[in-house]
Parts: structure tokens; C-alpha cells; sequence
């Protein structure tokens, strides 16, 4: 049996469906922020129970957007190490100052206790990033910390499509969330991004921002420094029909991740990143910690080679304050607990048309090749 990283699920009848309508789309001559923009828009919103959803070209440019429009130019912005580069590179293009902070072990995410040691007269807001889709339990006490020091909290909620706590969605718990569509998400557009929030100046500045700053979509007057932030018509098509089976995909998810939750309680060396009663995770990303005494790189290549198992990207294996390119940001900075989950943490492959038969398969597989190499390791 081969199992990939990762499959992105389209139905016949979805692309067939898609494939009818960019005709539409191609003869109308509204290539962008048209008719299919606004419903995606609208279902998105009301699937994650937000008041406002805007859509834009990337998750990367939905952080940047909301970044500008709470103003972090020259000032600092809190962001987790253990996070992908676009969470720093969207304050960097906002102007603002890149702080790194280490993270929570049990969630992989900020903390307020992580974070009020980094918390200044200078900072701007606070990202909280979602890692693997699951939003921390803590994320209550990390928004009243903020409040009581004025600071927005803005959520990197690229990886929680669907994922809620204590029954609230995603993108409810800062200001604003960004929300990403890139191919490997649980809903995608191929690329794209959304920004969902409550606040209706983040909605209007938003909807400035993504069309070069604009005032009007048909003038020509611009009151900001924008971009060519926008998502076209057959991205949000793709989209919206994706958006349709977000439930359908978690409901597979919840069911695939008890196996590996079951499967790993008998691999040693193998934890999996415990997903607390409150929260209701996308399983976006399986997560599980290896025991120092594996080789994160001769598992994988183990399982891929002599199994047919590939596991998907880690989140992340470099954390940001050990990356080349904000070395000057994180000169001399020690987070060791951002260093220790991003060296040993893996992700177990999870899609949305995943059947029980390979998710077992990945776990007999995962144990025969941890045995393997302690054998080897022993020999």
C-alpha cells in the first residue's frame, strides 16, 4: 500500500460542476471580485459564524491586511517561533517588528505565559497561530492578558479551517483571522486567503486594501498604500465548492485520528499532541512527538522507502528564530521549547477521503519502522 503526504480531494461531480461554471465566468468578463467572490465569501463567514469574511489572494496577504488596518508599522509584533515564515514575513511587509516568543509544549502555540515576558510599550498585537488546526485551551487567558494591555490579538488561523473551542469557531477569538487556501488546507482554492472578523473598520480597510487601495472598485482614487491583494472569480468558484464538504471532510478526519490516537498508545517513543475535551480540531495536521532517541529524518525516510508511507510536512522543523533570514531579529535568542518540538515533531498523513484501512496501515508501519531502527540502533 502507497500512503502520500498529502490528496487533495475533488469529487467528479465538484469538478464537473467547476469546470461548467468557469465558462460562465470566462464569457461574463468578471474575472474578479464578482458573484462567486461575494458568496464565498458570505458561506465562509456564516460557516465559521463570523459577521465578516473578505476574500483575498493568499492567507499571507490576509495577515498582512489585518496587520496594516490595527497599524504595527514601527512598532513590535509577538508572533511564535514555532510557526511557518509567513507569519513573520506578513509583519515585516506591514512595517512592523518581528518579536519571537517560544510556545506552550502541550499545544505547540503561544501562551500568555510565553508571551508576557516579550510584552512592551511598543508592541502592536500579538499572532496567535493555530498550529495543526487546534486552537489552545488557553487562548481565553491569552485574550484578557491582551485586552488589559491594549493589544490586539490577531489569530493565524491558516490551519483551522472548521476547528472550534468550547463551541466558538475559529477566528472568533482576536480581532480578526487569517485564513489560508493554499492546496493543502482542509478547504482550498488552489491559492487564496480570507480574512474573517467582527470588526467592521478590519472589513472596510480589508476591502480597500486587497484592490491597490482603492476607494471604489471602479474608480481610480487611492486613500491606501494597497496591493493586488484580490482573488479571482474561478478561485473563489473552486473555493466555494470545496467549502460545501468542509463538514463532511472534518467528520472523516474525527474519525481517522482515534486510530492513530489508539495505534500510537502502543509504539514507544511515539506521543501524539493530546487534543483537550473543549477543543474540536480539523486534524488538519496529525502531530506527535518522537523520543529524542529517534532520527526524525531516518523514520521518515524508513517509512517512505520500505513501507510506501510519506509523512506530511512537519509544523515546523526549523523554528523561525533558527532561520537564515530573521537572524538579525533573533540574534543570540534561546526558545528551548520551540527548538525541542520543532526537532522532534512529525505529522501523520491525514486527508479527507482517508480510509480506516490505510490509517491503520500507517500505524502497523510506523511501529514495524520504529523497531527497525532501534534494531539497527542496537546491532
Amino acid at each position: 500500500m502507497q500512503v502520500p503526504a498529502a490528496r487533495i480531494v475533488f469529487s467528479q461531480q465538484d469538478q464537473q460542476e467547476i469546470h461548467e461554471q468557469m465558462a460562465g465566468i470566462l464569457s461574463s468578463g468578471s474575472l474578479t471580485l464578482g458573484r462567486h467572490t461575494r458568496e464565498f465569501e458570505d458561506t465562509f463567514a456564516a460557516a465559521h459564524r463570523a459577521p465578516h469574511a473578505v476574500a483575498v489572494s493568499s492567507g499571507t496577504a490576509a495577515l498582512e491586511i489585518i496587520l496594516r488596518s490595527v497599524g504595527v508599522a514601527g512598532r513590535d509584533v509577538i508572533v511564535p517561533s514555532n510557526t511557518f515564515y509567513a507569519t513573520a514575513a506578513a509583519v515585516t511587509h506591514a512595517g512592523g517588528r518581528v518579536v519571537l516568543a517560544d510556545v506552550d509544549r502541550a499545544t505547540l502555540a503561544l501562551s500568555a505565559a510565553t508571551v508576557e515576558a516579550s510584552l512592551t510599550s511598543n508592541t502592536a498585537a500579538v499572532v496567535l497561530v493555530h498550529i495543526g488546526g487546534l486552537i489552545p485551551p488557553n487562548v481565553d487567558e491569552l485574550r484578557r492578558l491582551c485586552d488589559r494591555r491594549g493589544v490586539p490579538l490577531v489569530e493565524d488561523a491558516a490551519h483551522a479551517h472548521g476547528s472550534t473551542f468550547d463551541g466558538r469557531h475559529a477566528g472568533s477569538f482576536g480581532v480578526a483571522a487569517a485564513f489560508s487556501f493554499y492546496p493543502t488546507k482542509v478547504v482550498t482554492c488552489g491559492e487564496g486567503g480570507m480574512i474573517v472578523t467582527a470588526d467592521e473598520q478590519i472589513r472596510d480597510d480589508a476591502v480597500v486594501y486587497r484592490d491597490q487601495g482603492k476607494a471604489g472598485f471602479l474608480g481610480n482614487v487611492h486613500i491606501k498604500p494597497g496591493y493586488a491583494w484580490r482573488m479571482s472569480e474561478i478561485h473563489a468558484l473552486v473555493g466555494k465548492v470545496h467549502l460545501r464538504h468542509l463538514d463532511e471532510f472534518l467528520a472523516v478526519r474525527a474519525r481517522i485520528a482515534p486510530l492513530y490516537d489508539t495505534g500510537l498508545a502502543e509504539i514507544p517513543d511515539v506521543d501524539p499532541i493530546p487534543v483537550p475535551a473543549a477543543c474540536t480540531s480539523n486534524y488538519y495536521k496529525y502531530v506527535a512527538l518522537l523520543s529524542p532517541a529517534l532520527d526524525r529524518s531516518m523514520l521518515k525516510k524508513e517509512l517512505k522507502e520500505h513501507y510506501g508511507v510519506s509523512l506530511s510536512g512537519e509544523v515546523y522543523e526549523m523554528p523561525l528564530h533558527q532561520q537564515p533570514v530573521l537572524a538579525e531579529e533573533a540574534a543570540q535568542l534561546s526558545l528551548p521549547v520551540a527548538e525541542d518540538v520543532c526537532a522532534r515533531q512529525i505529522c501523520l498523513p491525514l486527508h479527507s477521503d482517508m480510509t480506516e484501512d490505510e490509517a491503520r496501515y500507517v500505524v502497523t508501519s510506523l511501529g514495524a519502522a520504529t523497531t527497525d531502527l532501534a534494531d539497527r540502533a542496537e546491532s
